[in-house]
């Protein structure tokens, strides 16, 4: 189950890091990673219970990690 609409998916997407138009490394899939921000946040649970769907837990934890500094 996703958490954001496409309305609101639309709105923020310019304003993530990782997108294929900047300079550096991209997000494989940048909703995914902000869905499974949200998933965390939501439930409460620990990274590496983080469903498979959302990608790998440590890979999004450590682009988490990267992107709260």
């Amino acid at each position: 189950r996703l958490v954001l609409s496409d309305a609101a998916w639309k709105r923020m997407a310019p304003l993530i890091i990782g997108r294929p138009d900047q300079k550096g490394s991209t997000g494989r899939d940048n909703r995914m990673f902000v869905e499974g921000v949200l998933w965390i946040v939501r439930t409460g649970s620990p990274w590496r219970d983080l469903p498979e769907v959302f990608g790998d837990w440590n890979s999004v934890f450590r682009r988490f990690s990267r992107w709260s500094i």
